[in-house]
């Protein structure tokens, strides 16, 4: 396989990048109603709360919206966010991934894993990843991309019906 050129891009001041997420955040929404969790059936077009979620992520100063390029062509999206409450009994992680989608036409090429990886190296320090246990395909996903990336040192748990992952990301380790 050829090289893939993969880039991230901080969005958060471009007009044209956010247009570009709201406009294909359906797609992610599809791929997220797929898993039946009856979470996802109130957000999508018709929602008028839509506004205020993409409001949020570009206003908010704990949120990081990113574009993932393929070349010069965007074809996913990430939101990293700085969790401010750690759930019971744990520590809060400097980081989120709250949201990350490659679109359907650009997945199993290794553009995901490749973005993953610089945007743990940019934002280096503890990190929570949680996926739906309805979701296995991400589940093994991360799986994938956490025993690359931290050499296997990863805790998982499942509660509630989630998968919750965390590691340390360390950028001048991995140079």
């Amino acid at each position: 396989m050829a090289s893939l050129l993969v880039s991230i891009r901080d969005c958060k001041q471009s007009k044209k990048d956010r247009q570009w997420i709201q406009d294909v955040y359906g797609e992610y929404l599809d791929a997220l109603s797929d898993l039946n969790t009856g979470l996802f059936s109130v957000l999508g077009a018709d929602n008028p709360h839509e506004h205020e979620i993409f409001a949020n992520w570009f206003a908010n100063d704990q949120s990081h919206p990113l574009v993932i390029l393929r070349g010069r062509d965007p074809v996913g999206f990430a939101l990293v966010t700085r969790p401010r409450i750690p759930a019971a009994g744990e520590t809060a992680a400097d980081f989120h991934m709250s949201e990350f989608f490659v679109r359907k036409a650009h997945r199993r090429e290794g553009i995901g894993r490749n973005a993953a990886t610089l945007i743990f190296d940019r934002f280096a320090g503890e990190w929570e990843i949680v996926e739906y246990q309805r979701h296995p395909g991400s589940i093994a996903f991360w799986r994938h991309v956490l025993t690359t990336y931290a050499k296997g040192k990863f805790t998982e748990r499942s509660r509630n019906g989630e998968v919750r992952q965390r590691f340390s990301s360390r950028p001048s380790a991995r140079r």
